[in-house]
């Protein structure tokens, strides 16, 4: 009796208590509901936030989940996968709720049938790209912040390309979707106007002369003009030119530097500053050298192209990606002498040219340009100053007279807008001339197997072979191993040529057309710097 009254004495005292002015019984119903609703909710939401939630439903399995299959996001050599929350989902709370609010509209959508087949998904995969980018650019990129952050790298252990860009990304406060869109599903990132405007490239130029209004762009095959000639003669012949009979000079003695030059497809002028094309185009255009990225990875780039992966739509099947080109150089007060050595590829025949020959008179072409510091971009990207998206066998080909241009001689030129580039904004003779006078060309040399001989030419409004005070060259071809030296005076004063001083660096390229190829089908090099006796220069030209 006396327990009864004891405990309805104490019930009574609880129903008085109140806490935030609910008894505390009714208070403890409330936590423990609360608790019950917190666990159903977290649990509701821990449950689509799961890969086999995200890809129940046949838009996303059969589209964006196929393609992310064949990502390294999904497999890769450590084992660890990013499953689609990892990537579309925030880990916190407070962002995690606010993502899960806008995927009610993702419900919606499904609900209607927006994109319930590939092609109503297709034609919707831009705008839903550029709401997902919208979103990562918003929270700075904070899905891959869940794995990746700038204080978690080790710049040791990057190429010399990733580790430029994620350095200058840092710098300028960018996130990871300004640089990796388009890696876990198919790209469509190419289709964006690019964010920031080219710089101009040249200026207005009153009156700019006549050309002709550019033709259709052909096929790159149809381009491709095999040369009529005779069989080759043998190449064991000294070349006739004004430099003179070559110094005996022992190349046993002279440093090496193996230079990698590679295939570069129909990349060009045009391409390295279009950042739907090329990921280093921002990099470029604040002034980075091609060299300083791709130093080392030529070889990569090279086979990436030559196989028909990128920038490439007529490739030639088993055409090698890169050439070991081997450089030495030395000097004797009066002459440049240069030896180039490289193995001679298997015989690769081009499907789209009767016989697979473009060239028959030619087995392999040897070329170099050299830069005094006075072509704009020159330096920093070598040959590509001088193609172009418009020139012959090139996307935009205007025409088969079109060869190689700077951009110096055009009123403007094209990046992004087709056709690119700018061969019919040719600025008028007498400014051309002017440009010629101030040394605004490309010195250019080229050894040609066939006729064992070399042409001394220049890169200025167009392409010319002849002009220069000339050079000779000794080429064979022993053991699969092409050797050719080359004989040139430092000095000249001839139109085109460039004369080598003392104390100064000149920018130098390489190029071959090895197998008979023609226009853009050769290995090219970066850029490197050429000196004489200077320790600073990629190719050091030491007197002997």
């Amino acid at each position: 009796m006396g327990d009864d009254m004891a405990m309805e004495a104490l019930w009574s005292r609880l129903r008085r208590v109140r806490v935030l002015g609910a008894t505390l019984i009714g208070a403890a119903a409330i936590f423990v509901s609360g608790i019950v609703f917190w666990g159903g909710f977290n649990t509701a939401m821990e449950a689509t936030n799961q890969m086999e939630f995200c890809i129940s439903c046949h838009e996303m399995k059969d589209n964006v989940y196929a393609e992310y299959k064949q990502t390294i996001h999904y497999e890769n050599r450590t084992g660890v996968r990013a499953t689609c929350p990892d990537c579309h989902v925030p880990k916190d709370w407070v962002h995690k709720v606010q993502r899960k609010i806008q995927a009610s509209n993702e419900v919606l959508h499904w609900l209607l049938g927006s994109v319930n087949t590939p092609e109503k998904f297709d034609a919707k995969r831009l705008e839903l790209a550029k709401h997902e980018w919208a979103r990562f650019k918003a929270n700075n990129s904070l899905e891959c912040r869940n794995c990746h952050s700038f204080e978690g790298m080790s710049a040791e252990k990057q190429k010399p390309r990733a580790r430029k860009q994620h350095e200058m990304a840092k710098a300028d406060g960018m996130t990871c979707i300004d640089c990796h869109k388009g890696i876990a599903h198919k790209p469509v990132h190419h289709l964006l106007e690019e964010e920031e405007e080219s710089k101009p490239k040249v200026a207005q130029a009153p009156a700019p002369v006549a050309a002709p209004a550019p033709a259709a762009a052909p096929a790159a095959p149809a381009a491709v003009v095999p040369v009529s000639a005779p069989a080759p003669a043998p190449v064991q012949i000294q070349a006739a030119a004004s430099a003179g009979d070559a110094p005996a000079i022992d190349w046993s003695a002279v440093p090496e530097r193996v230079v990698t030059l590679f295939y570069p497809g129909q990349t060009s002028y045009e391409w390295i500053q279009n950042g739907p094309d090329h990921g280093g185009a921002r990099a470029y255009k604040k002034g980075e050298e091609c060299i300083g990225c791709h130093e080392g990875e030529q070889a990569d780039m090279g086979k990436k192209m030559a196989s028909g992966q990128k920038a490439e739509t007529t490739p030639i099947p088993g055409k090698p990606g890169s050439i070991p080109l081997t450089v030495q150089a030395a000097h004797d007060g009066t002459n440049l002498m240069m030896r180039f050595r490289w193995p001679a590829g298997p015989h690769t025949p081009a499907p789209f040219v009767e016989g697979g020959k473009m060239d028959p008179q030619n087995a392999a072409k040897l070329a170099l340009i050299l830069d005094q510091g006075l072509v704009e971009d020159a330096s920093r990207s070598g040959c590509w100053s001088t193609c172009h998206h418009d020139a012959r066998t090139m996307p935009d080909a205007a025409g088969q007279e079109v060869t190689k241009y700077l951009p110096q001689t055009r009123s403007a030129i094209s990046i992004k807008e087709s056709p690119r580039g700018g061969w019919d904004k040719r600025k008028p003779a007498e400014e051309l001339a002017e440009l010629m006078k101030q040394g605004v060309f490309l010195d250019l040399i080229r050894w040609k197997s066939g006729t064992n001989t070399v042409e001394d030419g220049y890169v200025s409004a167009e392409r010319v072979m002849e002009g220069g005070q000339g050079a000779t060259a000794t080429g064979t071809l022993a053991d699969g191993v092409w050797t050719v030296t080359l004989v040139r005076k430092l000095t000249s004063d001839k139109p085109g040529d460039i004369s080598i001083e003392p104390g100064k660096l000149y920018t130098v390229g390489f190029a071959i057309h090895d197998d008979h190829t023609n226009a853009r089908f050769h290995h090219v090099s970066v850029n490197y710097k050429l000196g004489l006796d200077s320790a600073e220069a990629a190719i050091n030209v030491m007197k002997k």
